[in-house]
């Protein structure tokens, strides 16, 4: 038996529900080649790829993707919202206090321990967001010298 076909990013799109355009395409294609991504660099990437977007068209297409659960957008507590094409699992993140590097942390154990809260006040969870703040090695390590 063949695995089925990876589908193309247009394809995505459309099972999605969004109209495919190059823009889009382009945008989602950066935010999966890159790491946790600010919108300025996501703008450069886009332009790279298809010539001139406005800053405007960026956001509106950043909020389309997120909506349809193509993209995921982060926002750690002061610092500007960063996207990331891993979507879909349940995985955490660990930023740098000092230079604001950001890393995905995979769950520690089982499956999806943290949405069980110990006092839910009557929510149904259906996310948790987890993240740990420290020093990346770079930072560490000028701070130690």
């Amino acid at each position: 038996m063949t695995a089925s076909p990876t589908p193309t990013t247009a394809e995505e799109l459309r099972g999605a529900g969004l109209r495919v355009t190059a823009a889009r395409v382009a945008l989602l294609e950066t935010v999966r080649d890159g790491d946790h991504l600010g919108v300025e660099v996501i703008a450069s990437g886009v332009r790279d790829r298809v010539g001139h977007i406005s800053l405007q068209a960026v956001y509106e297409a950043l909020h389309a993707l997120t909506a349809a659960g193509l993209v995921r957008r982060i926002e750690p507590a002061g610092h500007p919202a960063r996207y990331e094409g891993r979507v879909g699992d349940n995985h955490h993140h660990i930023v740098c206090r000092s230079c604001g590097a950001v890393a995905d942390v995979d769950c520690a154990v089982g499956d999806a321990p943290c949405l069980t809260a110990a006092d839910d006040h009557g929510f149904a969870i259906d996310e948790a967001e987890v993240v740990y703040w420290g020093l990346c090695p770079d930072c560490s390590t000028g701070r130690s010298s």
